[in-house]
């Protein structure tokens, strides 16, 4: 029999310590909606950059009534052992609606994530299970191990009230959902899995929550402050970098978009704007910019 689990008022001390503000409820409806409510009504708010330095602001929760993914899908979490999670970076309006670039902002979500999980795991001294288990995005917003959905993200831009600043910046709220101490029998779907079914040693829930936290505020700051110094140029460093850890790249894929349509062929890479090429079996190339991306 499976035992409900409660949720409690997260505790971020190593957090709190390197954001700018660090709001933490028991339960909401989504943390990317409550971090949009906050910003409009003043009570969450992000200086502009000054020095070269961004601030970045967390809402956290333990349980989501609502959580959402891309193309309305719903995000399932559980009390104890999900990690829910959204940063608010201010940053310049002019790169958050510049086509051919803001579609990195998602992949440096991806690729903050990422890193901060890994160096969770290298702190705590855990290991994985299998050579072979190491982390991956699938384009455009999911953390992958094994094949699996480990994570998701959620990118969403939000305006500053009015009043507070002129119309030069803008903030993005950038949802980060990851399984880090679901079992086996409590994973959401069979496309699922959980940090914990792959890596040894971890520590507890909270302490993992915490630490991949504070990374991912640190690597945030750093990432789009030098993606705002020169969007074009880190453009290209992102797109080599993501070569190591995109999911789909040289897999037969089916991407299905928000028409119905569907289109199948292999993932060759990204384009400088952060979308996908899919070449078909006639050997054309095709842009992907929004589908849900899955492995045949």
């Amino acid at each position: 029999m499976m035992i409900a689990l409660q949720a409690a008022t997260p505790q971020l001390p190593r957090t709190k310590a390197v954001a700018d503000q660090v709001v933490a409820v028991g339960e909401t409806d989504s943390t990317n909606a409550l971090a949009a409510r906050m910003i409009g009504d003043g009570s969450l708010t992000l200086p502009e950059c000054k020095g070269g330095t961004l601030a970045v602001g967390v809402v956290v929760t333990d349980w989501q009534s609502a959580g959402r993914g891309r193309n309305g899908h719903t995000w399932i979490s559980q009390p104890g052992r999900c990690s829910t999670m959204s940063y608010a970076v201010r940053i310049p309006r002019a790169i958050a609606t510049d086509e051919s670039v803001n579609g990195w902002l998602q992949m440096i979500a991806g690729l903050v994530t990422l890193d901060a999980l890994n160096g969770m795991i290298k702190e705590y001294g855990a290991a994985p299970n299998k050579q072979d288990c190491f982390l991956e995005l699938k384009w455009p917003n999911d953390v992958f191990c094994h094949g699996l959905k480990l994570g998701g993200l959620l990118s969403e831009l939000v305006l500053l009230p009015d009043g507070e600043a002129d119309d030069d910046d803008v903030v993005v709220v950038f949802g980060v959902g990851l399984n880090l101490a679901l079992g086996a029998s409590r994973l959401p779907t069979p496309q699922s899995t959980s940090l914990q079914l792959h890596v040894s040693g971890l520590p507890s829930f909270n302490e993992m929550r915490d630490a991949v936290a504070e990374r991912e505020v640190e690597g945030f700051r750093e990432r789009l402050a030098a993606f705002i110094a020169d969007p074009h140029g880190q453009a290209e460093a992102l797109r080599e970098e993501m070569k190591a850890v995109c999911w789909a790249r040289g897999r037969q894929i089916e991407a299905h978009f928000t028409d119905g349509t569907t289109l199948i062929g292999e993932a060759i890479g990204l384009n400088g704007d952060a979308s996908l090429i899919l070449r078909t079996e006639d050997g054309t190339d095709h842009t992907v910019r929004t589908a849900d991306v899955g492995v045949l």
